[in-house]
């Protein structure tokens, strides 16, 4: 009888068991339908290995430019009211590691040499396991821009796009700041060093006083002899998680598409004719007396800029100078761009303003430039920020369906690397060293026009912009191919190998490495 009792408790017990198991999950796969709901289909969609291309690398399609696919998703998303019922992505699980100190970046110089810049000091924090602080903008350099990060690009989808990587935080914490009244050390890291440098005199400094600031970040991290996973995380900072702000990109989108009502096509000529660039490099060919003392006075007045004294026409027929309006104006017709070209000035103000532009706008009407697409109140927000403003004509550039700089300064170089990224898209790098002898030859009949135009489509055929290595200089890293115009690790080329991928061993980056 007890056995029987005891039988029927173990029994009973059981089916509550049971009961409760079946109860459980029954709540369990409501709660995930609902989640499901919520998130919407993509968010369950499985995540590719870190080690595979990213999309964004076989995608041949222009970034910028509108398709039916976007379209139509984008359509589908908005509601009778066309509010926007996008659900938010779902955030990339977060790196858990234990933090060396807090690093601190002021960036220097323009738009693209502060992107390129924050790519490093990101790659650098990852690889010391540092926190980093929300990079700090240049407000003193000649442009004088008040611009701070969150104006130019998306803190949230920085910050969250990279919490596998790297934590970074707005700001230092209170209690960082409180545990001293001192400064946190302040310093600049020595150009164009490897990891190692990094790993060997920049961490023991950082370990002992927990915050460190590099109050100057340009070109501080090498091009070449990085490991693989290094070099692959800088193209992930630059091509996904440097996203502009949405007004920046919605005024971008909106430039493109004005462009293409007008034409199928455009060219963006990023003619660097600008009074800065001018008085830097020293480079007054064409300019009047006048406007050379005018030059010269200003590359005085800046102390940064160290070169002083500069032979303006040596440095020319060296092919250190941006072309003048003119010279491009020969160039463009010599490679065959008809006078109906509709072509996007990617540019500040010219020197010399539109008498300078007469020869250019002559032999090609259809010269366009943001303010002449944009209404000014569209533009007013935007003015008296030049950072701003050249984040448009970086938006433009990336989706033309040609980009031809006239110099190659870090836009130039920073757009080049982007149109590879993305589909290895036209970009004629002109070479004008020959260009200046050969434009020199035309102006004292030596060439033909024919002979000219031969000559410049010969001296082309091969830089367009196709896939290439970079051209590797030991021991002279400014002279030698950059990083960011030609990102070859990340770059999607079949059947292409680049010498240091053929170690796997250094091509992880582990946790265990620091």
């Amino acid at each position: 009888m007890a056995k029987s009792l005891a039988g029927g408790g173990r029994r009973r017990a059981g089916l509550r068991a049971w009961v409760v198991r079946v109860g459980s999950s029954i709540v369990i796969w409501t709660a995930v339908m609902h989640l499901m709901q919520i998130l919407g289909p993509a968010s369950w969609q499985p995540r590719l290995p870190k080690t595979w291309p990213s999309a964004a690398c076989l995608d041949r399609r222009d970034p910028l430019r509108p398709n039916s696919t976007s379209m139509d998703a984008a359509a589908a998303a908005l509601g009778e009211d066309g509010g926007a019922h996008l659900s938010p992505p779902a955030l990339l699980p977060r790196r858990l590691y234990k933090s060396n100190g807090y690093l601190r970046v002021t960036c220097n110089g323009g738009l693209n040499q502060m992107r390129a810049a924050i790519c490093d000091m990101v790659t650098v924090a990852r690889y010391l396991n540092l926190t980093l602080v929300v990079p700090e903008l240049d407000k003193t350099s000649f442009w004088a821009d008040p611009s701070d990060f969150g104006d130019i690009f998306d803190v949230d989808h920085f910050i969250n796009s990279l919490r596998d990587e790297v934590k970074i935080v707005r700001a230092l914490p209170q209690k960082i700041k409180r545990k001293g009244n001192r400064e946190p050390l302040s310093m600049q890291p020595i150009s164009w060093s490897s990891e190692k440098y990094y790993l060997r005199q920049i961490l023991p400094l950082i370990r002992r006083h927990k915050v460190m600031h590099f109050n100057r970040s340009d070109a501080r991290l090498a091009n070449n002899g990085i490991p693989m996973r290094l070099q692959k995380l800088r193209c992930r900072v630059n091509y996904e998680a440097l996203r502009f702000t949405p007004q920046i990109e919605e005024l971008g989108s909106k430039l493109v598409a004005l462009l293409l009502q007008r034409s199928s096509s455009f060219v963006v000529l990023h003619l660097r004719y600008e009074m800065d660039m001018l008085a830097f490099s020293g480079c007054s060919h064409g300019c009047s007396e006048r406007e050379t003392e005018e030059l010269t006075r200003m590359r005085y007045a800046y102390p940064w800029w160290k070169e002083k004294e500069i032979d303006s026409e040596k440095k020319r027929l060296d092919g250190l100078c941006p072309l003048t309006p003119e010279e491009t104006a020969l160039v463009l017709k010599a490679l065959g761009f008809s006078s109906d070209t509709l072509i996007y000035i990617a540019s500040g103000e010219i020197y010399g303003g539109e008498a300078r532009m007469a020869s250019l706008r002559a032999e090609f009407p259809k010269i366009v430039r943001k303010e002449m697409l944009l209404s000014e109140e569209e533009l007013r927000p935007f003015r008296n920020h030049s950072t701003q403003m050249a984040a448009l004509d970086y938006l433009v550039s990336i989706a033309s369906d040609v980009f031809i700089p006239t110099y190659d300064g870090n836009m130039a170089k920073v757009v080049e690397g982007h149109r590879r990224y993305t589909g290895f898209h036209k970009t004629i790098l002109l070479d004008r060293r020959k260009i200046v002898e050969l434009l020199d030859l035309l102006q004292d009949e030596e060439l033909s026009w024919d002979e000219f135009t031969e000559s410049m489509r010969e001296l082309h055929k091969d830089r367009m912009g196709q896939p290439t290595r970079r051209n590797v200089l030991l021991g002279r890293p400014k002279e030698e191919d950059y990083f960011y115009s030609n990102p070859q690790e990340c770059l999607a080329v079949p059947q292409r190998r680049y010498p240091h991928e053929n170690s796997n061993a250094n091509n992880k980056l582990r946790d265990s490495d620091i």
